[in-house]
């Protein structure tokens, strides 16, 4: 089955992606755990490293586990139902773009990382354990979320080129995506203002 003989299943997944991907989980868990509304501290980012400032590792761990799940469902569904390389990857930018820009929350969001991360184990694995991996390696050696997170995407699309190409423009668009969601940390990182953990 592919992108062209089955629009439908297309047309109605990459719906599900962006209902799903505006759920900012990181805000129920919040209320749950008593904590301050992240969009209002820190940074003002509704995601895992925000509520970890305020929370600590359960919340923020809990926020990263259902905004990566949110990413993963949807993308999962799509290759279940063996659609084209191509329509999985219109659902997976759905499901993270969803993410940047919620329904639910006046289209206000997140960075879409933990969602790219998501939908990026169900669609390429392999590339996306690399990815995971670079984080890991520039945040424990910066201390720095932004920076990881903006290294790592950028090393996206080289990744996927090298050991799963058919996947290189979802990583060349995310890694678009999330560049132009962490302006502010480019610049905040150019002034030597950006947060340690």
């Amino acid at each position: 089955m592919s992108l062209l003989n089955d629009p439908l299943i297309t047309v109605l997944l990459c719906a599900l992606a962006y209902l799903s991907g505006s759920v900012l989980f990181a805000i129920p868990i919040c209320k749950l755990w008593k904590l301050p509304d992240p969009r209002a501290q820190g940074s003002g980012n509704p995601g895992a490293t925000n509520v970890y400032r305020t929370g600590g590792w359960a919340p923020a761990a809990l926020t990263l586990i259902l905004d990566g799940f949110k990413g993963w469902l949807p993308v999962w569904l799509a290759h279940q139902t063996e659609l084209s390389i191509l329509a999985q990857a219109m659902v997976a930018l759905f499901a993270v773009t969803g993410h940047m820009v919620p329904l639910y929350y006046r289209f206000q969001g997140g960075k879409g990382v933990a969602t790219s991360l998501g939908a990026g184990l169900a669609l390429a694995p392999a590339t996306t354990l690399l990815i995971s991996l670079i984080w890991l390696l520039v945040m424990w050696r910066w201390r720095v979320s932004a920076l990881a997170s903006i290294v790592a995407v950028l090393c996206g699309p080289l990744i996927s080129a090298l050991i799963e190409p058919d996947t290189m423009p979802l990583f060349g668009l995310l890694a678009l995506l999330i560049i132009v969601r962490h302006r502010t940390n480019l610049i905040r990182l150019a002034q030597g203002r950006e947060s340690r953990f």
